[in-house]
């Protein structure tokens, strides 16, 4: 009988994998068979990859650059995309977006015309982003403009409802989630997000700074009663990108413990 997850022949693109959330999926993915891992990022991960490309994913010339590895003459299509690499609001708001949202964009577009049909993309987006409703024409007008200068001085210029960045770059990943999944249905491609609560990886002593400790705190207790584990995380990265997900297409999955569901029923109060 064949493994439900089964990820051999599989050429998977991950960004992101050198910690956290990232590494913990490449280590389930060699776990369900995966043989032809390729991961970008500014260091080199300490699990065993297949191929690593040195990417900084704040910067268009690096991404095309990798996109032109990855692409290479000889080299097959990919089948699974994980845009996974995001940084927190301890950098400056410009860079945020930079990476979460520009960046993150910029690899999807270019890599989406020669993927496998049958494949997935998979975004590792946040809870953080839940507010989109509110700020959709303004996510909408960013994620229309095509240039990456352009889109750099839209961000510049829209100040007020960028903020630190953070959220609305989050916003972005799951507005963008749901834009993209017609056209991927159109070529036999699915779209989803994941959208975690706080994790426990490097990045959350940087959340810590940005939101404060009683926030954090509230919404683990307000949630499972622990913080999520980089593997929690990962374990919905991966459904997401197997056949098991095959009919989910242009969804956000909240991966939280239970936390939205708290707020939603009034079964929690709020901080402060």
């Amino acid at each position: 009988m064949q493994p439900l997850i089964n990820f051999a022949g599989k050429r998977i693109v991950i960004t992101g994998a050198y910690s956290g959330i990232g590494a913990a999926l490449v280590e389930l993915l060699r776990q369900a068979g995966a043989d032809q891992i390729v991961v970008l990022d500014l260091k080199e991960p300490e699990a065993g990859v297949d191929e690593f490309i040195e990417t900084d994913m704040g910067n268009p010339m690096s991404i095309d650059a990798a996109i032109a590895q990855i692409n290479a003459d000889g080299k097959p299509p990919v089948d699974l995309l994980f845009n996974n690499a995001g940084v927190a609001a301890t950098l400056p708001a410009d860079t945020v977006m930079r990476v979460n949202t520009l960046g993150l964009k910029r690899l999807t577009e270019r890599l989406f015309p020669t993927m496998n049909s049958g494949g997935a993309i998979v975004n590792t987006a946040s809870v953080a982003g839940n507010g989109w409703p509110e700020n959709l024409q303004q996510i909408t007008a960013l994620l229309e403009i095509d240039g990456w200068d352009e889109g750099v001085s839209w961000v510049a210029g829209n100040a007020e409802v960028v903020g630190d960045g953070y959220f609305f770059s989050k916003q972005c990943v799951q507005v963008y989630t749901m834009r993209l999944a017609k056209k991927a249905n159109q070529q036999g491609l699915r779209i989803n997000s994941v959208c975690p609560s706080p994790v426990d990886t490097p990045l959350l002593p940087a959340f810590r700074q940005t939101l404060s400790d009683e926030t954090i705190d509230w919404a683990i207790e307000a949630g499972a009663g622990r913080v999520a584990t980089p593997e929690d995380q990962a374990r919905a990265l991966l459904f997401l990108g197997s056949e098991l997900a095959s009919y989910i297409n242009g969804v956000n999955l909240i991966v939280d413990g239970g936390f939205g569901a708290a707020i939603q029923m009034g079964q929690v109060a709020r901080p402060g």
